[in-house]
């Protein structure tokens, strides 16, 4: 575990007093290149820093800060820091982030819980503090910082449509106390007025209207504010921080109106949404996946990016995956071919990206170590070059059948595919494998090989080498379809006797007998992996969760079909009656 630092407002003590004094006396005769600020105890708090030279074009600038990376679920963790599982964030972290190739971070904020909720509407002093320490450091390591208002978008600024005055006056006396704060930041530090903007009961006319004059009047309080406030980069968002056109449209009207150059974009990308949960059969990343990343980067390069406005993506990510609290309800191997390609599509859109950590996901915040550092790989490795993927990670070979050849096909991403290699062995183009074209074939010899005692699950790991980027893996498993057995029990508590064989499950479907959906989403029969089933491997069962079985009509049987990755699919029927549920396989 990482020291907890103390804020700066407690060090502050001693000899530190009578330096606060000389500079704070600094300031005031004129000869001090920075402002200083009281912290709660009385002292004068040191002016931010960077070491950063920020160039004097927006574009350029934006540009500079790619890649960028962002603490969730810390300072906007309702109620507070440590809230949501993170621990107090310290330098360390910043010192990681720089030393990972990282060259800004996004710090979302939330305020509503550390501000009075009536005028004047007042931000506690020592909240202000610490929001600042965690700032400095983060400038203090040369990072750019992005600095915003986060949970209050849907805390109370959604109220806005029915409490109009109200709201505009706390969200511009909030933004009037941090530039205050900040006034004389480095221009490394960013404002972002607020995220993912929504708004309560309201036609779309009045939304954009709405967020229309929150951007404007984020622009004109921070403007007025002076110092290094004036030529400060902003950063502007769309409703939600969706992508989509005429939500960008309204907001490239808005950016024109203000006729200031130093403006940025911001928009969110979390995939194509049955990909990114794992729902409505959305099992790979497929051509809908893809033509919904290709499209989204294509309108934020012609709306934005070709006119001159930078776009920063201050989230992107999936939303179901990693998760180290539950099955990985995605596929890796498709879940690396989404990351690629979104490096790929910002280098090519001109689009800086943040990678949306809420801290339980990409780095473990108590141990500075990536979760899954092979997947932190793919990542970083998109930001500069393409790497080559095929069309699946695993290769499944039946127990109970006799061993075949299995084709895979590759998909270059303009690389030349270089052979096959198991550990620091290269296996025998010819002999273990043949190549025709994008066809990858291996042989039924090499699989009768690598499968070895043929024991269930993973018995061997290739990797197919390309001429440049990262090396695909290739699962080699031995399986026969999973066996499931009939089980009872709650709509609180219901699992199905699951014998995997080494497979592993891709999604279910879920019908009642008139063929209509079953399962809390009704407008798909397959249903959301996590939300609905989740498999436990090793406890040899699959959940079905208490939300899925209360969604059930009683005593309508369900016939549920397991997909897994194998090709196999086995059905299952279940029945839920009041409280009690009963599964049989037939």
């Amino acid at each position: 575990m990482k020291d907890i630092r103390q804020p700066a407002h407690h060090r502050n003590r001693g000899p530190g007093r009578l330096a606060a004094l000389l500079l704070a006396l600094l300031v005031i005769l004129g000869l001090s290149g920075g402002s200083a600020s009281a912290a709660p105890d009385g002292t004068m708090e040191k002016p931010s820093r960077s070491t950063v030279r920020v160039p004097a074009a927006a574009k350029d600038a934006v540009a500079a800060m790619q890649p960028s990376w962002n603490l969730g679920n810390s300072l906007d963790a309702i109620p507070d820091e440590t809230s949501w599982g993170n621990p107090k964030v310290t330098k360390d972290l910043f010192d990681t982030i720089r030393a990972q190739g990282f060259r800004s971070v996004r710090i979302p904020v939330t305020w509503n819980d550390h501000q009075s909720a009536t005028a004047p509407y007042t931000i506690d002093a020592t909240y202000m503090s610490r929001v600042k320490q965690v700032v400095d450091w983060a400038l203090a390591d040369g990072l750019y910082v992005v600095l915003n208002v986060h949970h209050d978008s849907w805390q109370w600024i959604s109220k806005m449509p029915t409490d109009h005055d109200k709201v505009l006056a706390r969200f511009n006396s909030t933004w009037t106390q941090i530039s205050s704060t900040f006034r004389d930041a480095p221009r490394a530090l960013l404002f972002e007025s607020v995220n993912e903007p929504v708004f309560d009961n309201a036609t779309d006319a009045q939304k954009t209207q709405l967020l229309n004059e929150l951007n404007t009047s984020f622009h004109k309080v921070v403007r007025s504010s002076g110092g290094g406030n004036t030529d400060r980069l902003l950063v502007l968002p769309t409703q939600v921080c969706t992508p989509s056109q005429t939500l960008m449209d309204d907001l490239s009207t808005t950016i024109g109106a203000l006729h200031d150059s130093n403006l940025v974009a911001t928009v969110h990308y979390y995939s194509w949404y049955p990909f990114s949960v794992n729902i409505a059969g959305g099992t790979r990343y497929d051509d809908n996946a893809q033509k919904d990343l290709t499209d989204a980067f294509a309108r934020m390069h012609d709306t934005f990016v070709a006119k001159g406005i930078p776009v920063y993506l201050g989230e992107y990510g999936l939303l179901g995956y990693p998760d180290d609290n539950h099955p990985s309800r995605i596929e890796r191997g498709e879940a690396l071919k989404y990351y690629e390609h979104v490096g790929y599509a910002a280098r090519a859109a001109g689009v800086t990206t943040a990678l949306w950590d809420p801290g339980f996901a990409y780095l473990n915040r108590s141990t500075m170590q990536w979760r899954d550092p092979a997947l932190f790989a793919w990542i970083k490795s998109s930001w500069t070059i393409r790497s080559a993927t095929a069309s699946f990670d695993k290769v499944f070979v039946r127990k109970s059948s006799p061993i075949t050849a299995q084709t895979l096909t590759l998909n270059p991403n303009g690389t030349t595919f270089q052979g096959l290699w198991q550990g620091d062995t290269k296996l025998v183009e010819g002999r273990d494998y043949t190549v025709s074209g994008d066809q990858l074939t291996l042989t039924a010899a090499a699989l009768t090989r690598l499968t070895g005692n043929r024991d269930y699950g993973v018995n061997a790991t290739l990797q197919a080498r390309f001429s440049g980027g990262l090396p695909w893996q290739i699962d080699i498993i031995t399986y026969d379809p999973p066996v499931l057995s009939n089980a009872s029990g709650t709509t609180g508590s219901f699992t199905v006797p699951t014998q995997y064989r080494g497979d592993v499950l891709a999604t279910m479907e879920a019908k009642y007998a008139d063929g209509s959906n079953a399962g809390q989403a009704t407008w798909t029969p397959f249903q959301e992996f996590n939300a609905a089933f989740s498999p436990d491997y090793p406890g040899g069962k699959t959940i079905l969760t208490s939300d899925f079985l209360n969604a059930l009509r009683d005593g309508a049987p369900v016939t549920l079909t397991f997909h897994f990755w194998s090709g196999a699919t086995v059905t299952y029927h279940v029945t839920k009656s009041g409280s009690s549920v009963t599964g049989t396989t037939s």
